[in-house]
């Protein structure tokens, strides 16, 4: 993922289900991008399904993949938590949370039964729903004058960046957003040219 420009989200919220002797699991896949979106989902998945035995749950935030949790709520370890996140990793989406809830049927399924219907339950959520692909782009901020325009404008024209945002007042600016593997080639071609200055703004 750290030499690539795309990642993987889910489009939209989805719902799946599993049943296993007795045991109703449903998973409820959302796009997240903060912990406090998190928080949220888990209490709004609490307040649907308020009579349920657990509320377990896996997530993975950043376009890297790099923060990734998990919680059995009460059963055993390892065997809800890691089975939902391991559908999230093989599937490679990241800003998605997974909650599986489950209703106990009365009959105890073992660790291999719990392991089974957590992973199942998140797959068909996964499965319900379409994964998109974004891109990660740097966004960068140029000032320079009038005279070093069309310099700059035909590096936009070669490289067909994007641009967010212009403010040609006194003194020009202009934002542009540019896949992160084309980053380093950008700003060498703005740099060859000392009256342009090139600023980085953010990562997205």
């Amino acid at each position: 993922m750290t030499h690539s420009d795309k990642y993987f989200e889910i489009q939209s919220n989805t719902k799946g289900i599993y049943k296993e002797k007795g045991s109703k699991f449903i998973a409820y896949a959302f796009p997240v991008h903060t912990e406090n979106d998190i928080k949220a989902r888990i209490d709004e998945v609490k307040k649907i399904e308020p009579s349920a035995s657990h509320y377990c749950y896996a997530y993975i935030l950043n376009h890297d993949m790099s923060l990734q949790r998990t919680n059995d709520d009460g059963e055993p370890s390892s065997s809800a938590g890691k089975p939902i996140l391991g559908q999230i990793i093989s599937n490679k989406i990241t800003n998605i949370l997974i909650i599986v809830v489950r209703y106990f049927g009365g009959v105890k399924l073992g660790i291999p039964g719990l392991i089974r219907s957590y992973k199942n339950a998140a797959q068909n959520s996964i499965l319900e729903g379409a994964i998109i692909t974004k891109k990660l782009k740097e966004y960068y901020q140029l000032n320079f004058q009038y005279t070093s325009m069309n310099n700059v404008m035909r590096i936009i024209k070669e490289f067909n960046l994007e641009i967010v945002k212009t403010d040609f007042q006194l003194e020009c600016k202009l934002i542009f957003a540019v896949p992160k593997s084309k980053a380093n080639t950008i700003k060498s071609n703005f740099q060859k040219n000392h009256k342009i200055i090139i600023k980085h703004l953010k990562n997205l």
